[in-house]
């Protein structure tokens, strides 16, 4: 019979306790790894945002502050282009960053400036169901916040391609009320694709309500309902409006953009092409000229800028708040009063953090099988070893 060695079964037990160690470090950091890229880095990025204040205090005024969050062009992928896994990533960024913000902020009112879905010009009534299933689920919010979309080129089509039935379609998931008022503020949420200026059905229609909304704004700011006009107007709070639209006003180009999320400096040169980048100029005056507006924010560029029309009426283009579309997408912060604003940026987590990330969680991944493989000294072991030649000399 041959002798059975006392030490085999500890050997094997050693052995085993090291595998599992192993798999418990490896567990570990695909654990932390994936907990912070994907959950915890949008609370570290987004805690540091806070609503700016206007420069009157709402309760030395009398007047009530509005928390309003404003973003564009979320491009959510349908069924003809884009990777399901690319699909599937942008939406669980998209709906981290929502989620995050809407908890973190506590916004009364969110503003989506058009772009909502990607394929909404050509997709099928069944594609197109599954498309808002989806952004009902990524845009989920409390009752007690309300969620105002804006038609966009890729919801709609653009002019050529639009029709009643798209518009329809658009309108029976987001409320048609072109008018919105809330604490004393204003808002005009304009269909921008129909103010091609052609004289079309849709563009008339779209016509005849800013006339009717500048017609009920024009006797509000005056107050008056005698027997004149305004007799049968319902009267708004006297207070010039906020416009928001998809496409931007008229420009000549991003030129003279600025920013780290303005457009890149080898595109801002590029000429804007109208009725198709910006609205046309006759289109943009009539806007400026029928609502009179304080503030204008569109989206449609995917980049940040800040211009000035008329009499120093800014507009803010606001950047798109997919990663599909840039490195560092972000959302505008406005505190709205009847006669005061005030803006702020919330950056999102950048793409390449994230990227990063997981390539330092890999390289450490790596390393822990190499000394595990023994191919490459234990760091600790390695330490020690300095450690020691240094006190002997």
């Amino acid at each position: 019979m041959a002798p059975i060695r006392p030490g085999f079964g500890n050997q094997d037990l050693c052995l085993l306790k090291r595998r599992s160690f192993l798999l418990l470090k490896l567990t570990a950091v695909v654990f932390a790894t994936l907990l912070f890229c994907e959950f915890l880095i949008y609370y570290l990025v987004i805690f540091w945002c806070d609503w700016p204040e206007v420069k009157t205090p709402a309760h030395d005024s009398g007047q009530k502050t509005l928390k309003a969050m404003f973003l564009a062009d979320t491009h959510l992928l349908g069924e003809v282009r884009g990777h399901w896994l690319d699909k599937l990533r942008r939406e669980w960024q998209m709906e981290r960053a929502f989620q995050t913000a809407l908890w973190l902020l506590q916004p009364e009112v969110v503003f989506i400036l058009g772009d909502v879905f990607d394929e909404g010009k050509w997709s099928s009534p069944q594609a197109w169901a599954d498309d808002v299933q989806r952004f009902r689920k990524i845009f989920r919010h409390p009752r007690h916040v309300q969620l105002k979309v804006v038609a966009g080129n890729h919801d709609i089509g653009f002019h050529y391609e639009m029709s009643t039935y798209k518009i329809k379609r658009f309108e029976k998931v987001f409320n048609p009320k072109r008018l919105f008022s809330w604490k004393g503020t204003n808002f005009v949420m304009v269909n921008s694709v129909a103010l091609e200026g052609d004289g079309c059905h849709i563009c008339s229609k779209a016509e005849a309500e800013l006339l009717e909304i500048s017609h009920q704004l024009n006797c509000s700011r005056e107050q008056e309902r005698g027997s004149g006009p305004c007799r049968d107007v319902p009267l708004l709070p006297a207070s010039a409006p906020v416009l928001l639209q998809h496409f931007p006003l008229y420009r000549r180009s991003d030129a003279n953009c600025s920013g780290e999320d303005a457009a890149p400096l080898e595109e801002r040169g590029i000429p804007f092409k109208e009725r198709y980048d910006v609205l046309s100029r006759e289109a943009s005056q009539q806007l400026l000229w029928w609502l009179r507006p304080r503030l204008i924010l569109s989206g449609h560029t995917h980049s940040a800028c800040e211009v000035l029309h008329g009499a120093g009426i800014p507009e803010i283009s606001v950047p798109s708040f997919s990663w599909r579309n840039r490195n560092n997408p972000s959302f505008i912060m406005g505190s709205m009063t009847p006669t005061e604003y005030a803006l702020a940026k919330c950056y999102l987590p950048h793409e390449a953090t994230v990227l990063a990330t997981y390539c330092v969680a890999a390289g450490l991944l790596a390393v822990l099988l190499l000394v595990h493989s023994r191919l490459l000294p234990s760091p600790f072991l390695l330490g020690w070893n300095l450690l020691r030649k240094f006190k002997t000399t």
